[in-house]
């Protein structure tokens, strides 16, 4: 990431806005807005892979549900975070994943510019090739600022999104397994 150039653009766009980037409220915006930038789309240096802790051998063969995992992302459409809950759950084939390692996966993707989609599809994707289990299963719900402060302006909508997997898609009880484990 080229902090100096996203300074440059930090400039641009306050200029853009017909603003002057050297009044003292603004001086130090360029700079924070790089910092801002590298923290926010720090996923696009990182692989799932390199995070992943994965304990081969294990014999435990049940559900395995990490809930509630906040996560924070920018829309690709509109630039404009949205942000909510991840929930993700795997049934192991003989391997099991540090219990920590599922939010570093979700952090992983949602600090991209991404659409919630994609999101949902690409965590249970990173589960599928790193742990080859039974069955993973992942929801997201999330609130989208590209709904709430423009366009229809909708402050309560909650958007939810499923990628299900083996078990969890072909086979009934355990989708329902799963959806009891979320429930509040």
């Amino acid at each position: 990431m080229d902090i100096k150039k996203l300074e440059e653009v930090g400039v641009q766009f306050l200029k853009s806005l017909d603003d002057d980037p050297k009044r003292e409220g603004l001086l130090d915006t360029p700079k924070r807005f790089a910092a801002a930038c590298k923290a926010l789309y720090s996923g696009y240096n990182q692989k799932p892979e390199d995070v992943m802790r994965v304990f081969d051998d294990e014999s435990y063969d049940e559900m395995i549900v990490v809930k509630d995992i906040e996560f924070y992302s920018t829309c690709e459409h509109h630039l404009i975070p949205f942000y909510g809950k991840a929930h993700i759950g795997y049934i192991p084939n003989g391997k099991i994943a540090g219990l920590s390692k599922m939010p570093r996966i979700v952090e992983i993707f949602s600090r991209r510019l991404q659409n919630q989609e994609r999101l949902t599809s690409q965590i249970a994707k990173a589960m599928d090739d790193l742990l080859k289990p039974k069955g993973v299963g992942v929801i997201l719900e999330a609130k989208h600022l590209c709904m709430m402060a423009r366009g229809v302006e909708k402050q309560n909508a909650v958007v939810t999104t499923s990628t299900l997997t083996g078990l969890f898609k072909n086979n009934i009880n355990t989708r329902s397994e799963f959806l009891r484990h979320l429930e509040r």
